[in-house]
């Protein structure tokens, strides 16, 4: 007996379909567009050390390897703020959380 087996789909398409992935896979572009969009403010030795965050209302995280590039960003912060407002975010507030993932 011949069993058919569904066409394969792509993991994007099945996450896309649904609700809670594609949820999830739209706030991650979110934040990815987020940090593009301010990428030109961060010195180009600190933007390794940066990873986008999630974002909660009008408060967006950034995640940072280690205390002296958190420092800097937070001097940066208001600037980062006003160029993502003149984005058409919502933003008020960004929280610098250092990671210290091994």
């Amino acid at each position: 007996m011949y069993r058919r087996t569904p066409p394969p789909i792509s993991l994007q398409d099945a996450a896309e379909g649904s609700p809670t992935l594609g949820s999830l896979m739209a706030r991650a572009r979110d934040a990815a567009e987020r940090l593009r969009a301010v990428e030109g403010l961060i010195p180009p030795a600190m933007r390794s050390a940066i990873q986008a965050g999630p974002a909660e209302g009008d408060v967006w995280c950034l995640l940072v390897k280690g205390s002296a590039a958190a420092a800097k960003l937070r001097q940066l912060s208001p600037m980062l703020v006003t160029r993502l407002k003149n984005r058409g975010w919502d933003v008020a507030t960004i929280r610098i959380k250092v990671h210290t993932g091994r």
